[in-house]
């Protein structure tokens, strides 16, 4: 595992990961942070043709996010997935392969590219969608993003219970 983030990495210490900075300066969105996993993994887990991304921001991941999105791949011949939920994709969340680095970092870099969306259209992208839990209304890719969401999520924990 690795933390992509910009700034100060020492606010990470705890977790006692790496913590690496966005391949491409100019803090130029998520794509710069799959391109990173994606670089990263390149040269550091030689052997491991994909990566996982995933924000931070979601408290209520489901547990068998990775192994879906890698059925999905596998049961569809695709590319590459995202999850959805709710009839919206999460392309943040996604199954990356590392073999496709040097594309992405010609998107973003020579193309301008930043959206996440344009840049899945040119491969077959698998679509994982995860259900919004019918009795709490959690869905699996709520963002906490402000204090409100702070106060959302934790309405959301007592109703679950």
């Amino acid at each position: 595992m690795v933390l992509n983030a910009n700034g100060d990495a020492a606010r990470f210490a705890e977790f006692g990961l790496p913590v690496v900075t966005d391949a491409v300066a100019g803090n130029v969105g998520p794509l710069a942070g799959v391109l990173t996993g994606l670089e990263w993994g390149r040269e550091n887990a030689p052997d491991s043709g994909w990566v996982v991304s995933l924000a931070c921001d979601a408290p209520f991941l489901p547990t068998d996010m990775v192994a879906r999105l890698v059925a999905a791949v596998g049961d569809a011949g695709a590319d590459m997935a995202c999850a959805a939920s709710g009839g919206r994709d999460h392309p943040v969340f996604g199954l990356w392969p590392v073999g496709l680095a040097a594309d992405l970092r010609r998107a973003v870099v020579d193309e301008g590219i930043r959206k996440v969306d344009l840049w899945t259209t040119r491969y077959h992208l698998a679509r994982v969608e995860f259900d919004i839990d019918a009795a709490t209304g959690i869905d699996p890719f709520f963002n906490l993003n402000g204090p409100d969401d702070m106060v959302n999520a934790e309405a959301l924990l007592a109703v679950a219970g």
